[in-house]
Formats: C-alpha cells, sequence, structure tokens
C-alpha cells in the first residue's frame, strides 16, 4: 500500500515540508487544509510514541488553546483517510495514531500500552507457513509484538 507521501515523493515533489505534504495530500482527496488540521500532522509527524486522540490533543492544545477533542478526532481520521497517518486499533476499543505509513511492525507494552516501532522487516515468504484460512481472503496482515517495555519491567 502506498501512502500519499509517497505519492508525493514519486511526482518529484523538491518540497517536503510537513506542510506542504499535507495541504497536498488533502487537496489530492478533496479535503480542505485547516491550520487544526496542520497542527495535529505536525505533532503526529514529530513523534515515534504512537499516542493517542487524547494525547495529540493535549500536545496540540498548547499551539491551538481553543481546538476541541471532537476537532482532533476528525482531524486525525482524514489524516488517515488521506494516508497521511496509520490507525492501530486494538481489542478493547482503544487507538493510536502512527505517521508512518511505510510497512512495519510494532510491539507493544502490556502494562503502560506504550507502542515502538519493530526495527527490520520479515521475509517477503516468512508467513508461509501459514495455510490458508477457508471462506477468508487475506488482504494484509498486522504483526505486533507483546511484553513489557523497560521501564515497566524494571
Amino acid at each position: 500500500m502506498r501512502s500519499a507521501l509517497q505519492d508525493v515523493k514519486r511526482a518529484g515533489a523538491p518540497d517536503m515540508r510537513p506542510e506542504v505534504v499535507l495541504r497536498e495530500a488533502l487537496e489530492a482527496n478533496g479535503q480542505r487544509f485547516t491550520e487544526q488540521r496542520a497542527a495535529v500532522y505536525r505533532y503526529l509527524a514529530s513523534t515515534d510514541t504512537h499516542p493517542t486522540a487524547d494525547e495529540v490533543f493535549t500536545a496540540v492544545r498548547a499551539e491551538i488553546p481553543d481546538i476541541s477533542l471532537a476537532t482532533v478526532y476528525k482531524a486525525l481520521e482524514t489524516l488517515v483517510g488521506c494516508g497521511l497517518a496509520v490507525k492501530l486499533t486494538y481489542g478493547d476499543g482503544s487507538a493510536r495514531y502512527d505517521s508512518r505509513t511505510d510497512p512495519h511492525h510494532h510491539a507493544r507494552c502490556l502494562s503502560c500500552g506504550a507502542v515502538m516501532d519493530v526495527p527490520g522487516r520479515l521475509a517477503p515468504d516468512a508467513l508461509a507457513g501459514l495455510g490458508p484460512v477457508d471462506g477468508f481472503d487475506v488482504q494484509g496482515y498486522r504483526l505486533e509484538l507483546v511484553g513489557r517495555c523497560a521501564e515497566c519491567a524494571a
């Protein structure tokens, strides 16, 4: 799956500043550029902590004090829809957001919920040992390692 950032890079755009990437991705998807969306994207692109919407809201309020949590949620969903972010969902209904849209895997702490990128890649045939699932059309997969982060394990 290609990301909007990869599309901009392929087009030969010399300016890769987050504002430019955001504006072009939004326009390509029929969305308007707003300062609220820009602030959410700048924060998301500046962190590798995979924040929740509440964490994004808290961070962005420092820049835009009157932004609402609803606006942050809408901005995050717009970024996901435009291919500028990925929404990581969990069985308990929680979600975290990642501005890295390239294929990569995550590790999640079972104690504090922190999510980290896992370096490296699996070999293309790494999943070959898994058999087909009857009546199920596989569209992709998501690998998540679970355990305890260094702070929680101490």
